[in-house]
């Protein structure tokens, strides 16, 4: 199996609920607010999220991932938010 190893990756500062904010609100919103223990590097990493909507908030995790050494981030997410073309 694959292990789920909470405390790898956390949260640094508090963020107002992405759900609020608007798509470029929600990168600055995110960004920093994450940080990926030492243990990371050379690992391949998965991140779980429940919902994929502007990739913001995974974005940011795969930035302090990539910074602590991970070699590989994959991605996964029980649901993606689908924009109507206007």
């Amino acid at each position: 199996g694959i292990p789920a190893i909470p405390g790898w990756l956390g949260r640094v500062r508090a963020t107002r609920p992405q759900s609020d904010l608007a798509a470029a609100e929600r990168q600055a919103n995110v960004r920093g607010a994450f940080r990926a223990a030492g243990r990371v590097a050379g690992r391949h990493v998965l991140v779980v999220d429940d919902v994929l909507t502007t990739g913001a908030t995974l974005g940011a995790c795969a930035r302090a991932l990539r910074g602590a050494g991970a070699r590989r981030i994959g991605v996964l997410t029980v649901a993606r938010v689908l924009r109507a073309a206007v």
